[in-house]
């Protein structure tokens, strides 16, 4: 109520100057001053809640912890977890074990659909520039046998994990955007895997088979030694596998004791109760659900993996405790910058700014189309996608909350917001320097190779949304 009669007296239109000029600080300071996001984000934040004009200035302190405190429980463990689980991938050799055995599956006259699907699974752990390393000495090969461009098996193969890495959860950005917009993860992966796979296959094998050949690119003459006892293909994809299927499995039985024990109550009282319902379901049930909640799920694969790819090959304790503590210094990096995304989030809901943008855009643009330029206009100002996602979702949430929009179409909304992240790399882009790198390619060739082949995901990727929305709609 506050917020209205704030919204009232203040008006909408000095609520949306202090967006437009929030959004063009956070940018200033990230591409200009050199800022760290997590800082800009949070000045950014500060500012929205004194230009307002309907926030107390006693009161800016108490919301940004409110706004950090109410978006790190859920991810932040998540992300933690999940760097652990990505650091005994790549440290066991799991990457290459991983590529090989799809390389074993599909033949050399397919390695570029292996090398696609294999960017699709290991960016489920793995961030991309790092799978990027970890795979380079693959392309390398492949190249070298064939006597094919290095760009024939690296543009599949970076399509594969930049949409995983933007699409899928548990990767931080669609579960970030998840989260903050009340959607099942469960439900968000089944509808990101449904648009995603086929908008790799397009972009990175059709789309990106014509602009491989465009640009010849020879394969180095020493490659970088490969792990000598990397784990078997099946343990690998077992344990990349486990999290996504438990996360799905426990989704499906809550649904399932929800409609049974509260038929008739509305979507959100059936959310609020479902735990108390859930009590009342057979052990089995709640035994699904549990090992199904995504901190759990991802918790278990992690454990697995300690042991299988680590203890189980000889690793020592003191080994896997400097590979865990390594790996969760990036990671902070990442649960810092979402947390201030949520900050920002917290504040223009706080202030009314939200409301005020809902409002302004209502009926005026398609909820995708809109999510999916709010995604890109950032992705190509300052770079990082995660960062494209947590901008997207902070302005993006106040809309659809207005909406009566059902978890599928949310869902939806994430794949549109994804599909802006992924695409438009550029030179601003530390992946477009990284793919430079390792492919072997000037500046000019990585924008006619790479940078269209990511522009075409994220076009791929909101139309392929936009059909789905029609057929559930």
């Amino acid at each position: 109520m506050t917020v209205f009669l704030a919204l009232a007296e203040v008006g909408s239109g000095r609520l949306i100057g202090t967006l437009v000029a929030a959004i063009a600080l956070i940018l200033f300071l990230i591409l200009k001053i050199r800022l760290q996001a997590f800082l800009a984000l949070l000045i950014a934040s500060v500012f929205v809640g004194i230009a307002s004009g309907t926030m107390g200035l006693t009161e800016v302190g108490d919301t940004i912890i409110d706004g950090m405190g109410s978006s790190l429980g859920f991810i932040a463990t998540i992300i933690g977890i999940g760097a652990i689980f990505g650091a005994m991938i790549e440290q066991s050799g799991g990457a290459q074990s991983l590529a090989n055995g799809m390389l074993g599956m599909f033949s050399e006259k397919r390695a570029t659909w292996a090398m696609l699907l294999t960017g699709f699974l290991i960016s489920i752990p793995v961030f991309l520039d790092v799978a990027l390393v970890i795979l380079a000495p693959i392309i390398y090969a492949l190249s070298r046998r064939t006597g094919k461009s290095l760009t024939v098996y690296g543009m599949p193969l970076l399509a594969g994990m930049v949409v995983t890495h933007s699409f899928v959860p548990p990767t931080p950005g669609p579960t970030w955007v998840a989260y903050e917009l009340g959607i099942p993860i469960a439900t968000v992966i089944l509808y990101s895997c449904l648009v995603g796979l086929p908008t790799a296959i397009l972009a990175g094998i059709f789309f990106g088979g014509r602009i491989a050949k465009t640009v010849h690119i020879s394969p180095p003459q020493l490659i970088t030694k490969e792990e000598s006892n990397p784990p078997s293909f099946g343990i690998v994809a077992a344990i990349l596998l486990l999290p996504i299927i438990l996360i799905v499995a426990g989704s499906m039985v809550e649904q399932a004791v929800g409609v049974h024990l509260a038929e008739g109550l509305s979507k959100k009282v059936r959310g609020d109760q479902l735990k108390a319902l859930m009590g009342s379901a057979p052990l089995w049930q709640q035994f699904v659900a549990f090992l199904g909640h995504p901190v759990l799920a991802l918790l278990s694969s992690t454990c697995l993996s300690l042991w299988f790819l680590g203890t189980h090959r000889g690793a020592t304790r003191d080994q896997l405790m400097e590979v865990s503590t390594k790996a969760l210094g990036p990671a902070g990096v990442i649960i810092l910058i979402t947390g201030a995304g949520g900050v920002f989030k917290t504040m223009l809901g706080a202030t009314g700014v939200g409301d005020a943008l809902a409002t302004a855009l209502d009926g005026g643009m398609p909820v995708l189309l809109l999510a999916f330029l709010f995604s890109a206009i950032s992705r190509i100002a300052q770079g990082s996608a995660t960062m494209a996602m947590v901008m997207a979702a902070s302005l993006i949430s106040p809309i659809v909350a207005k909406m009566d929009l059902t978890d599928g179409q949310l869902s939806l909304v994430v794949v549109a917001i994804a599909s802006g992240a992924a695409g438009f790399s550029h030179v601003n882009d530390s992946g477009f320097w990284m793919v430079s790198r390792y492919l072997r390619m000037t500046e000019k060739e990585t924008f006619k190779t790479w940078s269209l082949v990511s522009t075409a995901v994220g076009f791929v990727g909101i139309t392929l949304a936009g059909v789905c929305w029609l057929v559930i709609s």
